[in-house]
């Protein structure tokens, strides 16, 4: 049984053969997308680093006579508001392949057991279709309520099943099969109707194939275990209909009812496949104020119909700027300090109804309290984006400020900060622009610049940690761009000085030679005279292919790109020319050099000689007796289990070896889908490099064989991946690769503006991270895996050479007809000074370039 996320879509369907973008010369793992719903106004997820909790002494006021006496009619303020969100459910598509009355009666039922409305778009494939993968089926196929799309499709309800397995509803609708239409395969997809997402299977169409030539395609489901042919079909017909590899069979031979044997070679299956959908929740939270009184201190309700442990994360403001403070002593039970800038306190359950309620006492002088409401470790819930403000009175007893007016206000502006991260913001500004004026240039030292950009990136870090939201909106007027630190935590970007330019230094045949790292070498002048400043060096270590991917003996660097002693002059060159240099470093994965017990590749020599305790338990062909993977397993090698401290420590031992002994100044971080990007932050901030690069590679959002405007998903993961390493690296801009092969193909320009007029890549979210490129050893070169349209490599590169970002140019575009051409790019980039974090100008599409890059 597989368990492979399937991907929604939101385009509307179109006719046409699904593609695919390979993107790596290894074994892929699983890849699916998923393109969660768009956040409501009304809700906002924060993450807050845990702080550590303090004692403090519970209030002594009764809290029922609070409780009862914010219900009289003297209440000051009253007021609900709506906590809209969405909330991820989990759950499974099934398909299934049964035989009926006889062998010539077979029935597939496509089921879901997520609650909703579902339709099955689907048609079918017929054997001597070339062209098109989708076509009508006959109409004895079509179950009751099929309605027609066009002349390629049908859709069909899904109804609610009679059977209800482990307590869940399904939703199911069967197709009766003909075995004598001849018909290759059924491909379908899954429509949700109420938030229109379509459910696809690794990116594509699912597919239930009939004849065996199929096989290859990778949206096939059916498939059984350690076979070469999919059963579920029509039998296991390579022997008789394939008369020659990559022979198409004929009609005649296809037909299930010219020969009964292959009725009774049908097997039937089932699959499930996970499935996520977002639906939508609505709560409430209510607040009251009124003034006591007899104390004349404002007494405070909440209550919300939230259920589960809540948490009010709270403080109160003493002027307009609505900055966050700590009000004095008491406080309600259950309440914690976080960070000496505002208060916890746990709400307290209500007895007769869910939900939750929580009253607090507070002394005059304060004009307004501010809160947020926690659900989960990732889940804050705010008022349209910013914190709640609730006024309080003054001495007179009149309002501060008119919450409902402050509503409307809000209602009409983006999402924002919350008022808690405005003074980190502020702070940020007057550090920016001391830093970038005039004066400033003339009389800071270089040392003292460094140190305010260092503190706005701290400062950045502590804001970023509190306004985290699932789906990061990006500010105009400042990205935030690392994530949540611990104060005593050095920062190390991985952007370097933001002027970057990359050129990858070598192809997929580079190693063929032997003597690469002096070829490379003969070539350092003109690299250096071009204008680049980084260079990617091929993975160093001994390993099992010559291309180096496949690494074993970590500590042995002589390979068949050259010794050890010709790499450190390599480097030690290039560093006189004042050329920094990555290593290709391949963490994920390493192949063996000994056999176990069991005869299976899991036991490790040289220095790092590791038994299958460094191997992930959850990939089979190598038996690893360590946790489960964090990513996604390349089968190819034993997966590393990056979990296992002693794993870690070796791992950062050999990088700062690597530092050391060959002068790496950074890393070029290969298949980061592997392994969690919190480990990746670890070893970068044991290796302080001065620059780092991931690959993050999966597909794109296709919808039937034509790629989506929208690449908001793609994108997000790559993004998120960026998160988890908490900034420390970049990351190779897939997207806007993918992006630039469609609009330059078909001339279709608009692809390169998102729906918010930014660049729609990576580089339109978070630029100083991303690292842009058309074209490298995996997708060109003599692999050609995904090859940048022939013919507009240079539009390609006019792109990413005058955007921001990092760009990086492939060795094999270097040093071909195109030189002159890239090298006056990279001269203009220069001498427009344009950098890693420029903007894009929404007016001109001109790049404005600030005096000095800020985070």
């Amino acid at each position: 049984m597989s368990a492979v996320a399937v991907e929604p879509l939101r385009y509307p369907c179109r006719r046409g053969r699904p593609k695919f973008t390979s993107s790596s010369k290894r074994t892929k793992a699983f890849s699916t997308n998923y393109a969660p719903v768009p956040l409501s106004i009304g809700a906002s997820h924060y993450s807050f680093r845990p702080a550590r909790a303090l004692p403090i002494r519970a209030t002594s006021v009764d809290t029922a006579a609070v409780v009862e006496n914010l219900q009289s009619d003297d209440v000051f303020f009253k007021e609900t508001f709506p906590l809209e969100r969405t909330q991820k459910v989990e759950g499974k598509i099934s398909v299934r392949l049964d035989g009926g009355k006889g062998q010539e009666n077979w029935q597939l039922t496509v089921g879901c057991n997520i609650p909703g409305e579902w339709i099955l778009h689907w048609g079918v494939n017929y054997v001597k279709d070339v062209g098109s993968e989708w076509d009508q089926p006959p109409a004895e196929m079509w179950p009751v309520g099929s309605i027609p799309i066009k002349d390629y499709a049908i859709e069909t309800p899904l109804k609610k099943s009679a059977t209800v397995v482990e307590g869940n509803v399904n939703y199911e609708v069967k197709i009766d099969i003909c075995t004598n239409k001849d018909i290759a395969a059924i491909n379908f997809v899954l429509k949700d109707v109420e938030t229109g997402a379509w459910y696809q299977h690794r990116g594509r169409d699912f597919k239930v194939a009939f004849i065996d030539y199929l096989r290859e395609d990778g949206s096939v489901v059916g498939a059984k275990k350690g076979l070469g042919v999919w059963p579920g079909t029509f039998g296991q017909l390579s022997s008789i209909l394939l008369k020659s590899a990559g022979a198409h069979p004929e009609v005649e031979e296809s037909s299930g009812s010219g020969d009964p044997n292959l009725a009774k070679r049908l097997e039937g299956f089932f699959e499930e496949h996970s499935i996520v959908r977002e639906v939508r929740i609505n709560n409430s939270v209510s607040v009251a104020v009124q003034k006591c009184p007899k104390t004349s201190k404002n007494l405070l309700h909440i209550e919300t119909d939230l259920t589960g442990d809540i948490v009010i994360h709270w403080g109160v403001c003493k002027d307009d700027d609505k900055k966050w403070e700590i009000p004095a002593e008491p406080y309600p039970a259950e309440t914690t300090v976080f960070k000496n800038k505002a208060l916890r306190t746990v709400l307290k359950k209500k007895e007769s109804v869910q939900g939750g309620w929580i009253s607090f006492t507070l002394d005059e002088g304060y004009k307004g309290f501010v809160f947020v409401l926690k659900i989960n470790e990732n889940t804050w819930l705010n008022c349209m984006g910013n914190d709640f403000y609730v006024p309080l009175p003054n001495s007179s007893g009149l309002p501060a400020q008119s919450i409902s007016g402050q509503r409307q206000e809000e209602t009409n502006q983006a999402v924002s900060p919350d008022v808690y991260t405005d003074g980190i913001i502020k702070e940020i500004r007057n550090l920016a622009s001391n830093i970038s004026s005039e004066k400033s240039r003339k009389t800071k030292t270089k040392k003292a610049q460094e140190s305010i950009l260092q503190e706005i990136e701290k400062l950045a870090a502590e804001a970023y940690s509190i306004f985290r939201t699932s789906i990061p909106t990006f500010s105009e007027e400042a990205v935030v761009e690392s994530e949540a630190l611990k104060p005593a935590a050095k920062i190390s970007s991985g952007t370097g000085s933001g002027f970057e330019i990359l050129c990858q230094g070598f192809n997929w045949e580079s190693q063929k030679s032997g003597r690469w790292y002096m070829e490379l070498k003969e070539k350092i002048a003109e690299l250096s005279s071009i204008g680049f400043t980084v260079v990617w060096l091929p993975p160093p270590t001994d390993s099992v292919s010559p291309e180096g991917y496949m690494p074993r003996d970590l500590y042995n660097l002589n390979s068949r790109y050259g010794s050890t002693d010709e790499l450190k002059l390599l480097v030690k060159r290039f560093h006189e020319v004042g050329i920094k240099v990555l290593g290709d470093v391949v963490l994920n994965h390493r192949c063996a050099q000994y056999k176990n017990q069991n005869g299976v590749w899991n036991i490790f020599g040289g220095l790092l000689n590791w038994d299958d305790r460094a191997v992930v338990a959850d990939d089979p062909h190598f038996q690893g007796r360590g946790n489960k993977s964090s990513g996604d397993n390349f089968h190819a090698a034993p997966n590393i289990d990056h979990s296992q401290e002693f794993v870690r420590k070796d791992l950062k031992e050999w990088l700062l070896w690597l530092r050391k002994e060959i002068g790496y100044d950074g890393w070029r971080l290969d298949f980061v889908r592997g392994f969690w990007g919190g480990y990746v932050k670890d070893y970068l901030d044991a290796t302080e490099p001065h620059f780092a690069v991931g690959e993050y590679w999966d597909s794109l959002s296709y919808t039937y064989g034509e790629m989506d405007h929208n690449q908001d998903a793609h994108r997000q993961r790559i993004i998120d991946w960026i998160n988890a390493t908490s900034g420390t690296a970049g990351a190779f801009d897939v997207t806007t690769k993918g992006i630039l092969h469609a609009a330059l193909e078909r001339c279709e320009y608009w692809r390169l503006s998102d729906q918010k007029g930014k660049p729609p890549g990576v580089v339109g979210w978070w630029p100083s991270r991303a690292v842009t490129f058309i074209e490298n050893h995996d997708t060109g070169s003599t692999q050609g895996h995904w090859r940048f349209p022939g013919g507009k490599e240079m539009q390609g590169y006019a792109y990413i050479l005058t955007h921001p970002g990092t760009p990086a140019v492939f060795y094999d575009h270097l040093f071909s007809r195109m030189r002159s051409e890239i090298s006056a790019l990279i001269s203009l980039r220069n001498r427009n000074k344009i950098h890693c974090r420029s903007t894009v100008s929404h007016n001109n599409l001109l790049i404005t370039t600030p005096s000095i890059p800020s985070s």
